[in-house]
């Protein structure tokens, strides 16, 4: 792909390009250069035009090629912060203790396993008691076991992952 997606596919380099001009001017590029036309049309411009559409298709993607531009700023969204990408504010994880921090771990436990009796109880009221409930049985226990093994060790999860 050319360094400039908006001039591959003939567009001016701005963030409020609407979605349906930058379609537009891919289906005109994609006729016109595609390989299975009679004429062999032009592969390497087709691949060209088809990595700048990819680029450019949403708002944010157009963000980030005028980013990569050097053209964020005055009148549009700047994406960079001192020249690097960066994830948005929201995306960083923070320290602060989760909901039930200061919950003893054996509370925790008993709040899952009264859930996961009060579910099955409720299901058997309504049903009865069928195949099925033997199933819904065995996937409460499962969710007990999973999610109460680093409550009753009274460990937390850090990082996305339990240790």
């Amino acid at each position: 792909m050319a360094d400039d997606p908006f001039a591959t596919l003939g567009l001016p380099a701005r963030a409020e390009l609407p979605d349906e001009e930058v379609r537009a001017a891919w289906k005109r590029i994609a006729a016109a250069t595609h390989p299975d036309r009679e004429d062999g049309g032009d592969a390497a411009r087709y691949a060209a035009a088809a990595a700048a559409y990819d680029t450019l298709r949403t708002s944010f993607g157009r963000g980030e090629a005028l980013a990569d531009l050097g053209l964020a700023g005055s009148g549009t969204r700047a994406w960079t912060r001192g020249g690097r990408r960066s994830a948005p504010k929201h995306a960083h994880r923070t320290r602060a203790p989760g909901p039930g921090a200061g919950v003893p771990p054996g509370w925790r436990l008993a709040s899952r396993v009264a859930a996961a009796a009060a579910v099955m109880v409720t299901c058997v009221l309504a049903a009865g008691w069928t195949p099925g409930s033997v199933g819904l049985l065995a996937g409460l226990l499962t969710w007990v076991g999973v999610t109460g093994r680093l409550s009753w060790t009274g460990r937390r999860r850090q990082g996305g992952r339990g240790r």
